[in-house]
């Protein structure tokens, strides 16, 4: 088994909830969220995220305006609808539930592996 491959799906497992929390905190433009995700070492690039933010559009669960830009072309920010802000609530719930699942069993794990 190739472990970069494994760490490779693990990302793009959590990828998607990610974007959808950066915007959450309001209006974002794509490159803002290339940043902060490269900040947090979840390594994407454009031709990653632009189809993802198309397909959570077309899932109804996050919208895009058109802002005007003194600097250049207009650019698109987006924003989560009412579908997907309910969607991120649950999507959260069932992360915060996964990750206290994960750490009891690496916590065992070590337990047993490091009796006392």
């Amino acid at each position: 088994m190739d472990l970069e491959n494994v760490k490779v799906q693990m990302r793009k497992g959590i990828l998607e909830f990610c974007i959808l929390h950066i915007i959450s905190r309001g209006e974002v433009y794509a490159s803002d969220m290339l940043e902060e995700l490269t900040s947090a070492k979840i390594m994407v690039v454009e031709g990653t995220l632009y189809p993802l933010l198309t397909r959570l559009k077309n899932a109804g669960l996050l919208d895009y305006k058109w802002v005007e830009s003194a600097s250049g072309p207009p650019r698109k920010y987006y924003v989560l609808t009412d579908i997907g802000k309910a969607f991120l609530i649950q999507f959260e719930e069932t992360w915060v539930e996964l990750q206290g699942s994960v750490a009891q069993i690496i916590q065992d794990s070590f337990h047993y592996h490091n009796p006392q």
